[in-house]
């Protein structure tokens, strides 16, 4: 917990914790109404495409843009964005606006702030530590925190659309991120360089960084594996919950906190072992067993073994996520740690897109358990493809 005796952190931390909260809230309650409005499973991976995708055609580009301006400022003012967005869908959803060409657009519009927001916010936090040692203390607790909120949230989630409905989530959203807003405009963080020339010859900078760095090349490619393959399950679970369990907004909270709790486990293990010489273990054992949970999802007949598979599942990819993180944005130039950054939540982020719009009309037609047994034979049989030869070298060596 080292990095929280910084107080820019600190005041960072309890901002960012309830503001992720309120997005999780928001996720789950805009998946249910679209299903509930619908019944579509084209339409729940058409919105995890347009919330995601974004991030795969923006964020690269914003990374280089955000790299030559003050990042806070730019924060700030997503931020206030966002609040608004938030605001506007719960007034929509109790006009009776909603269907599913508006909330195509909301993803969509969703997706392009995150593509800003999430990249910036990620970048910041060096700032608020002084000691670069303490930074992937830093990070492994920011994503502890992020999924203690996918634990809490999702549950919460399904209570508040029972009883208050769809737009008091989103109304809730909107007030939790103003706690980030408030944080941001305390903190007076460290400040960090900026990136000299056009865009355009910051991107080629960058760009040049990590394909010419074997090692970065290796984990942004093991990125687009496990989040096109694995990640396309958060699509599925509206289905999973109403067609497959029978059951209604609470029963996909717990699916959805199953996964949760299984990625807070991740981050423990990370923040207590995630020294970073055995982080690409991590990352690599982490990738493997997201195939093996894909496949025990598929085969789970009763609520009870899928929620196991899904812990496992949300253990796996978030091991294998975070590690990946810890490393590249330790081993990056502080000028260029916003580029990196963005890449990764561009192939994080974007690959999850990809996945999610292919589950969806794979189990339209085949029904989403099939769905994720063939994600999982297939991110096996890649992985293994990847590592294998990579392990015979080590050998050799």
């Amino acid at each position: 917990m080292r990095a929280l005796a910084y107080r820019n952190f600190q005041i960072y931390f309890a901002g960012q914790g309830v503001s992720t909260l309120g997005k999780w809230v928001q996720q789950v309650a805009l998946a249910w109404l679209a299903y509930h409005l619908t019944g579509s499973a084209v339409l729940l991976g058409l919105i995890t495409f347009l919330s995601l995708a974004p991030q795969l055609l923006i964020g690269p580009l914003a990374g280089a843009w955000i790299d030559r301006h003050d990042k806070r400022r730019l924060l700030i003012a997503v931020q206030c964005v966002l609040v608004l967005q938030s605001l506007g869908m719960a007034f929509a959803t109790l006009a009776g606006w909603m269907n599913g060409v508006s909330i195509a657009a909301l993803a969509l519009l969703l997706g392009v702030l995150n593509a800003l927001e999430t990249p910036l916010r990620q970048a910041l936090i060096g700032s608020f530590v002084d000691d670069p040692a303490d930074l992937p203390n830093a990070l492994v607790l920011n994503a502890m925190l992020i999924n203690a909120a996918r634990f809490v949230g999702p549950p919460l989630a399904g209570a508040l659309i029972t009883f208050a409905g769809e737009a008091a989530c989103f109304g809730l959203t909107a007030f939790a991120f103003l706690a980030l807003l408030g944080g941001l405009l305390k903190v007076r963080g460290t400040v960090m360089p900026k990136a000299a020339g056009s865009t355009a010859q910051v991107f080629r900078e960058g760009l040049a960084y990590m394909w010419q760095t074997r090692t970065v090349r290796q984990l942004l490619i093991n990125v687009i594996l496990v989040n096109l393959l694995a990640s396309c399950y958060a699509a599925l679970l509206p289905i999973l919950a109403k067609s497959v369990y029978a059951g209604d907004a609470r029963v996909l909270g717990w699916l959805w906190g199953a996964a949760g709790a299984g990625a807070f486990i991740a981050t423990l293990l990370l923040a207590v072992a995630g020294a970073l010489p055995r982080l690409r273990q991590f990352t690599d054992a982490g990738a493997l067993l997201c195939a093996v949970a894909l496949v025990g999802l598929w085969l789970a007949g009763a609520l009870p073994s899928a929620l196991l598979a899904l812990a496992l599942l949300g253990f796996a990819i978030t091991l294998s996520n975070v590690s990946t993180n810890m490393q590249l944005q330790s081993g990056a130039p502080s000028q260029l740690r916003g580029r990196v950054i963005a890449f990764y939540i561009a192939m994080r982020f974007g690959f999850e897109a990809l996945g999610g719009m292919a589950a969806g009309l794979i189990a339209a037609r085949y029904g989403a358990p099939v769905t994720l047994g063939i994600a999982g034979g297939v991110l096996g049989v890649g992985l293994l493809s990847l590592l294998i030869p990579r392990w015979r070298g080590r050998c050799s060596n």
